[in-house]
This record gives C-alpha cells, sequence and structure tokens, in this order.
C-alpha cells in the first residue's frame, strides 16, 4: 500500500477521505498535515499523492480550495504526472478566474477605487458585502491559481517521448481530437495511410498542416482562459503575466520564416518557447549558426539555456523580429504574436535597428525549447510568401 498513516501520505489519505464525508473538522486537521509533511514527502507519495489531491480539488471548500491546487502544482514540479493533475486545476483556475471577473463588476458597481491586495488570509467582511462571497475568493485567491496552474503548464514530464506539459496545453485547445476527426474524415474518403496522410499535409505552399489551423477549428479552452485573464487585468489593473505566456505556449508549430536580406525562406517548427528572446536567439542558431544566412551566431552556451540548460548567458539579437503587415514584434512578447497567413504563423526578419543585448535562457525554466530548421524553401515558396508582406520600411510598431 503506497500510503501509511505517517506523513504527507497518510496526510493525503486523511484529507481525500474527509473531504469526500464532507467532514469539515477532520478535513481541516488533514489539510494543516498536508502543508506540514510536504517538505519531508517521499517520491512515491508525490507521485501518487498529486493526482488524488487534485480529483477532489472540486469539492474542498473555496479558501483552502487553491492552496491544495498550489500542492498539486508542487507535486508535478517534483515528478506527479501533469495530465491527470490538470483537469482539477485547470477547473479551479477557470472558476477563479470567472470569480475574479464577478469582483470586478461589482467592485466597480459599488464605488469603484483601488483593487485590495490579497493577503494571506481571507477576505475581509466589508470586501464580501460589496463583491459576494464567491467573487472576493476568486480574486483573493487568483495568484495560487497561477501558481499552480503554471507549474502544470511549464514542467516537462517526459512519458514515453511526450512531454506532459505539452499534451496539458494541447489539451486545452482539444486539437487532438480536431485531428482524429480529420483522420477520420480522410478514411472515410477511402484514401490509403500514404494518400490521408498526404492530404492532411497539404497546406501553406508545401507546409504541412499546421497545428494553428488545428486549434483555430478546436473549441479553445486555451482561449476561453486568456479570454478571462484579459478582462481580469483590464478591471484589475494587474497581469499575471505567467499564466498569460503559459497559456500562449506553442508546441509543434510549423513558422515560415522570411530573411529580407538575402531574400530566403525556411520552414521551422517551434515548441516550449516562452517568449522572443528565447526564439530570437534560436533562430539566429538555425540560420546564422546554420550557415544559411550572414549574422552573428550565439554560442553553444547561448542556445543550450534557451534549449533546457539551467541558467543564463549574455547574448546579443541578430535580427529585428517583424509581422507581415510591417509592426515591430518585440522580444518581449511571445511567439503566439506572429500573425498567421494562410494557415501558417509568418514572420519576417530584418537587420536590427539598434544594438540589443540581454540575458539568453528560458522564460519558463522547467519547460523545454524547441526550434527545427525543417527546410529551406524552393525559391518560388520563397517569391510566393515575400508577396504576402509589406516591403521594407519603417517599422510601424
Amino acid at each position: 500500500m503506497i500510503f501509511s498513516k505517517a506523513g504527507f501520505g497518510g496526510a493525503v489519505a486523511d484529507f481525500e477521505a474527509a473531504v469526500v464525508a464532507q467532514d469539515a473538522k477532520r478535513s481541516g486537521k488533514a489539510f494543516i498535515r498536508l502543508q506540514e509533511t510536504f517538505g519531508r514527502a517521499k517520491e512515491t507519495e508525490l507521485f501518487a499523492g498529486g493526482p488524488r489531491l487534485a480529483a477532489v480539488l472540486e469539492q474542498v471548500p473555496p479558501s483552502p480550495r487553491a492552496v491544495v491546487a498550489v500542492l498539486v502544482g508542487a507535486c508535478v514540479e517534483r515528478g506527479a504526472d501533469a495530465e491527470r493533475c490538470a483537469p482539477g486545476v485547470l477547473a479551479g483556475l477557470r472558476a477563479a478566474l470567472e470569480g475574479a471577473v464577478a469582483f470586478g463588476e461589482a467592485w466597480a458597481a459599488t464605488g469603484g477605487g483601488a483593487f485590495p491586495v490579497p493577503d494571506d488570509g481571507e477576505p475581509g467582511e466589508e470586501i464580501v458585502e460589496r463583491t459576494g462571497f464567491e467573487a472576493a475568493v476568486g480574486w483573493w485567491t487568483l495568484s495560487q491559481w497561477e501558481m499552480a496552474a503554471v507549474a502544470l503548464l511549464n514542467h516537462r514530464a517526459v512519458r514515453a517521448g511526450l512531454d506532459g506539459a505539452a499534451a496539458v496545453r494541447a489539451g486545452l485547445d482539444g486539437a487532438a481530437a480536431v485531428r482524429a476527426g480529420l483522420d477520420e474524415e480522410a478514411a472515410g474518403a477511402g484514401l490509403d495511410e500514404e494518400a490521408a496522410g498526404a492530404r492532411l499535409d497539404e497546406r501553406a505552399a508545401g507546409a504541412r498542416l499546421d497545428d494553428a489551423t488545428v486549434r483555430g477549428q478546436a473549441d479553445s479552452g486555451r482561449g476561453e482562459l486568456l479570454r478571462l485573464l484579459t478582462a481580469v487585468a483590464q478591471a484589475s489593473g494587474q497581469e499575471l503575466r505567467c499564466l498569460s505566456y503559459a497559456l500562449q505556449v506553442l508546441d509543434d508549430e510549423p513558422l515560415v520564416v522570411l530573411h529580407r536580406p538575402s531574400a530566403t525562406g525556411y520552414l521551422l517548427r517551434l515548441s516550449g518557447i516562452g517568449d522572443n528572446f528565447q526564439l530570437h536567439t534560436l533562430l539566429a542558431d538555425a540560420l546564422i549558426g546554420g550557415g544559411h544566412v550572414a549574422g552573428r551566431a550565439p554560442s553553444p552556451q547561448e542556445v543550450a539555456v534557451c534549449r533546457e540548460t539551467p541558467g543564463q548567458v549574455e547574448t546579443a539579437g541578430s535580427f529585428e523580429l517583424v509581422a507581415p503587415d510591417g509592426d515591430r514584434l518585440w522580444n518581449e512578447g511571445t511567439p503566439a504574436d506572429i500573425p498567421v497567413v494562410d494557415g501558417v504563423r509568418l514572420l519576417v526578419l530584418d537587420e536590427p535597428s539598434y544594438a540589443r543585448s540581454w540575458p539568453a535562457g528560458r522564460f519558463f525554466p522547467g519547460m523545454r525549447g524547441d526550434l527545427i530548421l525543417e527546410r529551406a524553401l524552393e525559391p518560388g515558396e520563397t517569391e510566393r510568401w515575400f508577396a504576402r508582406v509589406s516591403p521594407a520600411g519603417e517599422l510601424t510598431g
């Protein structure tokens, strides 16, 4: 038996049983034990405990629920299965965001003013009277839900070659279900495996069917969370940047890159890149380091910290990142900012307009970043893509 009465495993078992039985006194004692014993938990207790706690989150009272979610995230960071923990945590995150949106609406309707800064306790009576208990708890616990959700979306939990966090992100979009539907459609058309694959891969001047399009066709849970997050930021003036960036991470995403100085084009595929600083360095490695275009290639150390090596290394800019319409794409943004043209994200690289340097590394230290150069585009393909972008000129962003 994995759990014993002592230690974190025993606390999980007691808490689980008490929550299911709606025994407030017993669950309160087990809740305290969860926090007291987590630091000494064994690996097997964490592996089993994270999913078990996530499974009962919905039944936990609102105020301690976020703390339990943080413990679930901490279990994932120490090896628990992110996919098994995700449904409970992400459902709680959505409820907290919805509560925070309601809090903003009620706060404005009752006189407005600066949003109160949550403390370690529960929202006070005056705040609850203005906004209602659930809305107040949503705003009060949102930073904890951010911490828990980012742990799941960030941490790498490799299973049979699959990044568990990437699977969580994909699950938010329903992309797998959409792709399965396309596979079924191809099979129904009487196509053999090779022909079906060719049909699914045909898109955008030779680029493969891209997950941006698949995700665009799916009912995007990620999109709804981002919508709620934006509403909270607009009402409160506080941006939950880590959560926003984590929800925008792209995986197995095709990217067409046009290098304007050399009039060449490339098809790449990116995964797990948290911001455009990281993307910038990996682009320079793939194109300049790969000998395809001229410029300053980053060192192996600069590239390594942008993939999976811990730490940061000083680097310098090699390009100007530009959208097809001529807007500047800032390094402080994310790859999700790159516009989709004909079903594929399209990025233009110009000569840097001024010298820039920054510490190369990863926005999400637990997430492996990857950028693969699949092929150089043929001259005809490159010409067709360049026809879709604005001429070189003064940047408009």
